[in-house]
């Protein structure tokens, strides 16, 4: 079941996404972080009305994904940059498609011209899926991260949408 996500999430988000800092570069951080940060960041995101997607079956959460600002500044407002976690266990099982699909179907009609993908090079997984979505490399960062002994790319994907029918400065 696809559905937004609630506090009674907070934990499974939270086990998801610390696996990735722990065993993965698709996070480009080292320390694993706390429920309180989970919490916060949740609320903000609910705040500031940006979707926060789960992904559940008999009760346990396989995956979750949202988007939020791209950059801070005024001019960027009509560009998302998303994130989606799957738990180790369901990776390539189609969970990440799910939440892609539902993603992207929201910042269309939220009336977003273009959603960004940010991917570390290696992440072969996440490129193949957003390739099949037809997100198109639009540029590499080269060293940007470091983890696990090793300088890491960062590759941008985006998709363009419709955006709205009359975009302003304001």
């Amino acid at each position: 079941m696809l559905r937004n996500a609630d506090d009674a999430d907070l934990i499974e988000m939270l086990d998801i996404y610390n696996e990735a800092i722990i065993n993965t570069t698709a996070v480009y951080t080292y320390e694993p972080q706390t429920f309180e940060y989970q919490y916060h960041w949740l609320r903000e995101k609910q705040e500031n009305g940006y979707p926060v997607l789960v992904v559940e079956d008999r009760g346990r959460v396989l995956g979750f994904a949202t988007y939020g600002p791209f950059r801070p500044k005024p001019a960027y407002k009509y560009t998302a940059e998303h994130s989606v976690y799957v738990h180790k266990d369901y990776r390539g099982s189609g969970v990440g498609k799910l939440l892609m699909h539902e993603i992207i179907a929201l910042a269309e009609t939220n009336g977003y011209a273009t959603l960004i993908g940010a991917i570390d090079a290696t992440n072969q997984g996440s490129i193949a899926l957003h390739q099949k979505l037809g997100f198109v490399q639009s540029g590499m960062l080269r060293k940007v991260g470091y983890k696990f002994g090793n300088w890491l790319d960062l590759v941008y994907y985006q998709l363009d949408l419709a955006g709205p029918l009359q975009p302003t400065e304001g």
